[in-house]
């Protein structure tokens, strides 16, 4: 993987982060965080997919390693919900 390959990456998994904070209706953490939740998320999403027997919805191969967007999306979301849950974060 060339330095072109990883920027993109953490590009997409920045983007896959955000949607899925915006989704869970979280605002805390900036650009980093985003990023790692779509690590976090890809990591979740394709064990949960996995597990299901789904297949892979929409996939970007990138230095021949596959990153599910939409698994990284929904398991990222599914992992904001879970801190905000255990965060205990007042509502108004």
């Amino acid at each position: 993987m060339d330095l072109t390959e990883l920027i993109i990456l953490l590009v997409v998994a920045g983007l896959c982060g955000s949607i899925a904070r915006a989704l869970a209706g979280s605002t805390r953490g900036g650009c980093l965080v985003s990023i790692a939740l779509g690590f976090i998320g890809a990591l979740i999403g394709s064990k949960l997919a996995m597990a299901l027997d789904l297949p892979v919805v929409f996939a970007i191969t990138l230095g021949g390693r596959s990153y599910p967007v939409v698994w990284s999306i929904i398991g990222a979301s599914l992992f904001v919900a879970l801190l905000s849950l255990l965060s205990g974060r007042k509502r108004l």
